[in-house]
This record gives C-alpha cells, sequence and structure tokens, in this order.
C-alpha cells in the first residue's frame, strides 16, 4: 500500500518558511494605517477600522485605546467562536496575522509623522495600495488577518448569506459609522480606500476570485489522485490521452483549486514523481460542489 502524505504537516511547513514574509506583510499595513489612516480618520472597514473610530471616541473622553491591542482582543473573541470549525492550524494562521498586525501598529505608532494638511485623497489612496500589499503579502503566505473576514464565516454559517457578500456589507457598515465620529467626507474617503486596497490585494495573490485548472501526466496517478482527493479535499478527473511521439497512451489528471490551494498540490506532485509533467491554467470563474453555487 502506498504511503500517504501528512498534508497537514506540509501546510505547517510552509507557513514556517513563509512566516518572514507574513511579518513583512503585516509591518507595511501597520506602517501604512499609522501613517495615512488613522491620524486622517479613515477607518476603512474591518476591525482596525472599528477600532479607529472606538479609539477616537476614547480620546473625547480622555481615554487611550490604542488601536493595535483592541485589534487583538476583538479579533481573539471572535476566533473563540469560529476556531472549533477551522482546526487548530486555522487558529494558528489567523492569531499569527492579527497579533503581528496589532503589536506593529502600536509599535510603529509614536514614531510615524502622520502627513500634516494633506488632502484626504492621499492618505486614502496611499494608505489603501500600501495596506493592499500588505494585507496582500500575508493571504498569499497562507495566513490572514482576522477581522471581518471571521465575522463573515460566523454570520453567513448562521444564515443563507454568503461570506463575500457579508464581508463587504461589515466593511461598508463600518466606513458608514465612521461618518458621525469623523465627518461624511471621511467616510467617503475611507470607502475609497478600503475599495483600492481590494483591488491591489487581488493584484498580489494574484487573481481575486480566480482558480487554477492543473493538467497533471504521470505514471504516479493512482498516490497522486488519492492524496488530492483526500488529503487536499479536492475532486479530480481522469483522462485517457495519447502521446503522439511514443504511441503510448497515459492518465491525465485534471484537479481546479483555488490560488492558496495550489503551492500544496505542487508539493504533492513533486513528492509522488518529479518527473511528472504539470501545466496550470486560470479559470476566471469555477462553478458546482466545492465552488461557487451555480444560481449565485
Amino acid at each position: 500500500m502506498a504511503y500517504r502524505l501528512d498534508i497537514k504537516c506540509i501546510l505547517s511547513m510552509n507557513f514556517f518558511h513563509d512566516l518572514p514574509q507574513i511579518m513583512l506583510g503585516c509591518a507595511l499595513a501597520a506602517i501604512a494605517t499609522d501613517l495615512f489612516l488613522i491620524p486622517n480618520g479613515l477607518a476603512a472597514g474591518g476591525v482596525t477600522g472599528l477600532a479607529t473610530i472606538i479609539q477616537a471616541v476614547g480620546a473625547a473622553r480622555g481615554l487611550s485605546l490604542p488601536v493595535g491591542i483592541q485589534t487583538i482582543v476583538m479579533n481573539a473573541l471572535l476566533l473563540l467562536v469560529v476556531m472549533r470549525e477551522g482546526g487548530m492550524f486555522y487558529v494558528v494562521q489567523t492569531a499569527t496575522g492579527f497579533v503581528l498586525l496589532g503589536f506593529f501598529t502600536d509599535l510603529f505608532a509614536p514614531f510615524v509623522a502622520p502627513l500634516a494638511d494633506a488632502d484626504l485623497m492621499l492618505p486614502a489612496m496611499w494608505g489603501g495600495i500600501i495596506t493592499g500589499i500588505g494585507y496582500g503579502m500575508v493571504l498569499r503566505a497562507g495566513a490572514n488577518t482576522g477581522g471581518s473576514d471571521t465575522i463573515g464565516q460566523i454570520i453567513s454559517r448562521n444564515t443563507s448569506l454568503p461570506v463575500g457578500s457579508t464581508v463587504m456589507a461589515i466593511d461598508v457598515a463600518v466606513c458608514a459609522l465612521s461618518a458621525p465620529v469623523f465627518s461624511i467626507e471621511n467616510a467617503l474617503y475611507a470607502g475609497l480606500s478600503m475599495v483600492i486596497s481590494g483591488y491591489v490585494i487581488d493584484a498580489v495573490v494574484d487573481g481575486g476570485n480566480k482558480r487554477r485548472m492543473v493538467l497533471i501526466i504521470s505514471d504516479k496517478f493512482p498516490d497522486i489522485a488519492a492524496d488530492i482527493m483526500y488529503g487536499l479535499g479536492r475532486g479530480c478527473t481522469k483522462f485517457k490521452a495519447t502521446g503522439m511521439y511514443s504511441g503510448a497512451e497515459k492518465p491525465v489528471i485534471m484537479v481546479i483549486v483555488s490560488r492558496r490551494e495550489l503551492n500544496t498540490l505542487k508539493t504533492i506532485v513533486r513528492e509522488r514523481d518529479p518527473h511528472a509533467i504539470v501545466t496550470v491554467a486560470d479559470v476566471t470563474e469555477a462553478f458546482g460542489e466545492g465552488f461557487k453555487d451555480i444560481s449565485a
């Protein structure tokens, strides 16, 4: 019987290998938050935006409520709700992201000089761009920073609402909530920064909601297919192909994966058959079981 790859072990090794990238991404996002967003009253969605609002309200009453500590506490409480479903590795991925982000946000705050007398357009744009780069690096490494994504999971689990739409609604609500605290103009620029950040995140992690179609030609196809189905948790399809030069028939495995799953799939193929032929193509959308609902 062929051995089965320990997918969790592979993911853990990749996570620790990518930890410097996660730290750099969190540091970039924190610097942009301290430099462009917080001092200009731009609550650009998510837990950080909510913490920015609470800090401003507290400051008006003589209270010091650091944004970073707030985000860590709020994310920790949210994580307690979803950790049972996500598993321990999900907890480690998420906790690493939001703890580093919160820590760096408060660490850099005293040393960052905000732009003086700047039009809100400039901090909104650059805040969105740099935070987008930072968050994108974190996501690309397989981690995340919690926040509205976690809230979206909680709401989606108890309702029929999709996670993506729920997260967007939460972020918009946070921007709207900032209007009475700062101004309507600030809320609108915060929304602009949030949209810019979203586009940059998609660009950094290479392709928004796109999927990858992978074709694998290998003599070890039974082992590779088993690892894909039972380790990666994805279905796959086997085709019969004939080599034009050799005339030999060889099986071809087709599988559609998310961008985050692609690196794990490459690791599976490399471990099973270093000489396998692998082609990867972009898929604009994927419908059906395990993917987007075809009626959506």
